[in-house]
């Protein structure tokens, strides 16, 4: 999980994938918002297609690479719940404060990612690590 979630915060920006409602693949970039309770967590707004498209299809894959050429592909299944300490961690982030500006605010949704699966890897030719999140 710690090298996961360091992965993430050093390469900020994000993109995610998800199935439209169209069935065809969506791309769009996305912010790691924290780790809580061995969870990795995001928000959005419900408002937004890509909300709808994962409230019809929960699976999602997320992929970053850094400026050294590693890279993160991350998939799970994106679980919303109304957790007020998610949405104040996600806060903490001033784009999204400047978004939202409350926890309570009625468009602001978190998620995070169960049965998690990432694997980082790279062009040196070592085997790519694993991690069951």
């Amino acid at each position: 999980m710690k090298e996961v979630v360091a992965f993430l915060q050093e390469n900020p920006v994000q993109y995610l994938a998800t199935v439209g409602r169209d069935g065809k693949a969506k791309c769009r970039p996305f912010m790691f918002a924290g780790e809580k309770d061995g969870k990795i967590w995001f928000c959005t707004n419900n408002q937004k297609d890509v909300y709808k498209d994962m409230q019809a299809n929960p699976y999602v894959e997320l992929s970053v690479a850094s400026p050294t050429y590693a890279w993160i592909r991350l998939h799970g299944k994106a679980v919303f719940e109304n957790d007020m300490a998610a949405k104040e961690m996600c806060l903490q982030n001033p784009i999204v404060k400047s978004q939202y500006q409350t926890a309570d605010n009625p468009i602001f949704e978190v998620f995070y990612l169960a049965e998690a699966h990432a694997v980082i890897a790279d062009f040196s030719g070592n085997p790519p690590k694993e991690y069951n999140l």
